[in-house]
């Protein structure tokens, strides 16, 4: 198989555009056109859509997209431990990670990883919703939540402890809550697809869950930023990861309700990648940074 022609379909499908992902590679857009054609011929599969106005990816494309990433990212490190590759960290990185966690802690520091790695550039997927890191071709990804994916392998950031918060208004106005069978009365805000904690005493006991049974919940969201900001509005009870509120913690704004309780819960911020993929160096120096500037022990608990 032509590596070069993996090369150019891999930019093209990230571009939309053969003619731009050619330039990049030093070829005229017939050469591009060519080279795109005699892959596809190999493959016997039509990869890119063309028309006049516009290249999209075919089923076919989808589907091959991954594994053509998997064959650049093995040659690149075959190269380079036959001390063929160059000595400088290069390539663009796709990254993956919650919203909420990468306004707070990832893009801050940006800055300092793009000096530090000139040679690399950085596609962010930022969303609270998780997608799969598979299909959707990415290098690297940061999940928090207890990984059970035998396809990936992981690399532990830090704890991801919850606790259950409401602001001082709203306790003020709609009373204390002392023991776990009160959150029943309370307004609750539950994120969108997660499950029930149990609550447990001190002792380890199970004493209730969050949110209780039957009481889902009053709002549902699905973005763990205007989980934080509604609740130090007064909206009701939430579950927040610790790293999400320790500042309003520390400022008032938000107060722990049941404290003398815990929720059970072995979740983690993971830096997770494909099991099948090479760690290559960009994403090594990413993983090796971020645990650098985050992790062991948490910013959030210095």
């Amino acid at each position: 198989m032509d590596t070069e022609g993996v090369r150019l379909f891999v930019r093209a499908a990230d571009r939309l555009n053969i003619s731009a992902a050619g330039r990049e590679l030093g070829l005229a857009p017939a050469v591009a056109s060519a080279r795109l054609s005699k892959l596809e011929n190999q493959l016997g599969a039509d990869l890119l859509h063309r028309s006049t106005r516009k290249v999209s990816l075919s089923m076919e494309g989808e589907e091959f997209l991954p594994f053509a990433r998997e064959i650049l990212a093995q040659e690149d490190a075959a190269r380079a431990a036959l001390g063929h590759g160059s000595s400088e960290i290069t390539g663009t990185l796709r990254f993956a990670a919650s919203s909420t966690f990468a306004q707070m802690y990832v893009a801050p520091i940006l800055p300092e990883f793009l000096e530090r790695y000139p040679g690399v550039n950085l596609e962010l997927k930022l969303s609270d919703t998780q997608m799969n890191l598979i299909e959707g071709g990415y290098d690297l990804a940061l999940r928090n939540y207890a990984i059970e994916d035998s396809s990936l392998r992981a690399r532990k950031l830090a704890d991801d402890k919850r606790i259950l918060c409401a602001s001082p208004d709203y306790l003020a106005a709609r009373g204390a809550v002392d023991t776990p069978a009160d959150l029943a009365q309370h307004q609750l805000l539950v994120f969108a697809g997660s499950r029930a904690r149990k609550l447990l005493s001190l002792e380890g006991e199970i004493v209730g869950s969050f949110p209780p049974e039957g009481a889902p919940g009053r709002i549902v969201c699905d973005d763990g930023a205007s989980m934080r900001i509604a609740t130090r509005a007064g909206v009701g009870i939430a579950m927040n990861s610790r790293w999400s509120v320790h500042a309003e913690l520390a400022n008032g704004s938000l107060v722990r309700v049941l404290p003398d309780f815990e929720l059970e819960d072995r979740s983690a911020i993971w830096l997770v990648y494909p099991k099948s993929n090479v760690l290559t160096a960009k994403v090594r120096v990413l993983i090796d940074f971020l645990v650098e500037k985050i992790g062991d022990p948490p910013v959030w608990e210095q």
